[in-house]
C-alpha cells in the first residue's frame, strides 16, 4: 500500500477498499489452501485448467476410494463473495466442499471464475458458462480428457450449486442451458441455491427495517456491475421487466435455502414463490436455516446447523438414487 493518508473513496465492507489512486486493497477472501487429500473426509482434490486464454480454472474433488462403476453425479459449484472476492482455493470453500463430497458421494467441480473489479460482470457468468461447456465436451471422445470426469462422472446427472453470488450464477446458467444454440450437450437435473444473491431497488420484507445493510448490498452490486439499470439489472433482479421467464429453467428440480437473519432471505423466498407460481414444470423445495445469517455454514462448518444444511443438500443431490442418506 501507499502512504497512510491515502484517501479511501469506496469501502466495500467487509471485502475490499478502493483508494483514490485506484489501488484496491482486498480485506477478506484472499487466503488460499492447496488441493490434496483431506485426512478427515478422505476426499481428494486437484486444480485443473479449463481454458488457458482467457484463463479459467477449477478445483475438482472426488472421494478417495471411488471405483470406476457405477459413476457418480457431478456438482458444478460456484462460490460466493459478491462477485468480487474469494476463489475455489479459499480455505472455507475448500473445507465446505470436502464435507459435501464426503456426505453426498459426488464429484465436485468448483469453478474459478474471474472476479470484479479487475473483471466486471458479466465476466463471472461467461467464465462459468465456459466451465459448463468444458464439462459437456467430455461427452466427445477426443475433445477433453480430464480423467476424473471421464472415469467417475455420469454426465446425465449434473447439478449446478452455489452460495450467494454463486447461486445467482447457477440460476442464470440454468436459464441459458434451455436457450443455448446449439444446445449444451449436458443433462442438468437440478440447481441448489444456498442463500441466493438476488436484489432490487425497491425494498421488500425485512429490507424495510434494515436500512444499513440495504445500503451495503446496494453498494456491493453497483460496484461489480457497471450498468445503467443499477439494482434492477436483470442479472441481480430476476423479476424486473426484460428478465427471462422462470419457466425457461433448464432443470427438473430446484432447492432454495435461506437463512433467517440474512438480509437476502426475502429475495430467496420471493424466488421460491415465483417459481411455484410459474409455468416451470419441475419441483422446487425450500429450506430455512433458523437463527443463522448469510453463508454461516462456510464460516462455521462444524456447527449442527451447517451439518444439517450439507445433509439436506446431499439428499437433494441423491434423490432418485438407490443410496441411504441420513
Amino acid at each position: 500500500m501507499g502512504s497512510m493518508d491515502s484517501e479511501i473513496v469506496l469501502d466495500l465492507f467487509p471485502w475490499l477498499k478502493v483508494y483514490k489512486d485506484g489501488t484496491i486493497e482486498r480485506t477478506a477472501g484472499v487466503e488460499v489452501v492447496p488441493p490434496g487429500l483431506d485426512p478427515q473426509t478422505h476426499v481428494l482434490s486437484k486444480d485443473v485448467v479449463i481454458a488457458p486464454e482467457p484463463h479459467v480454472s477449477a478445483r475438482i474433488y472426488r472421494p478417495n476410494f471411488v471405483t470406476k462403476g457405477p459413476k457418480l453425479p457431478l456438482v458444478v459449484y460456484f462460490h460466493g463473495g459478491a462477485f468480487c472476492v474469494a476463489s475455489p482455493a479459499f480455505p472455507n470453500y475448500h473445507t465446505s466442499l470436502d464435507k459435501l463430497v464426503a456426505e453426498a458421494d459426488v464429484i465436485v467441480l468448483s469453478v474459478g471464475y474471474r472476479i470484479a473489479p479487475e473483471y466486471p460482470l458479466p465476466t463471472a457468468y461467461l467464465d462459468s458458462w465456459t466451465a459448463l461447456q468444458w464439462v459437456a465436451s467430455h461427452k466427445e471422445e477426443y475433445v477433453n480428457n480430464e480423467t476424473w470426469i471421464k472415469d467417475f462422472v455420469d454426465l446425465d446427472r449434473v447439478y449446478l450449486v452455489g452460495d450467494s453470488a454463486g447461486a445467482n450464477i447457477a440460476h442464470h446458467l440454468a436459464l441459458r442451458i434451455k436457450d443455448s444454440d446449439p444446445g449444451l450437450n449436458l443433462k442438468v437435473l437440478g440447481i441448489g441455491m444456498i442463500h441466493p444473491y438476488f436484489w432490487g431497488t425497491n425494498r421488500i420484507g425485512s429490507e424495510f427495517a434494515d436500512g444499513i445493510r440495504k445500503e451495503l448490498v446496494d453498494k456491493w452490486w453497483l460496484y461489480v456491475c457497471p450498468s445503467d439499470k443499477g439494482c434492477d439489472d436483470p442479472l441481480i433482479n430476476p423479476f424486473v421487466d426484460g428478465s427471462p421467464d422462470l419457466a425457461g429453467l433448464g432443470c427438473d428440480r430446484v432447492l432454495v435455502i435461506v437463512a433467517e437473519k440474512d438480509i437476502l432471505k426475502d429475495r430467496g423466498r420471493f424466488y421460491y414463490d415465483k417459481l411455484v407460481k410459474s409455468e416451470w414444470k419441475g419441483k422446487v423445495e425450500i429450506m430455512e436455516n433458523e437463527g443463522e445469517d448469510h453463508v454461516f455454514h462456510i464460516f462455521n462448518p462444524e456447527s449442527d446447523k451447517a451439518k444439517s444444511l450439507i445433509n439436506r443438500l446431499a439428499a437433494f443431490l441423491n434423490q432418485g438414487m438407490a443410496v441411504n442418506v441420513e
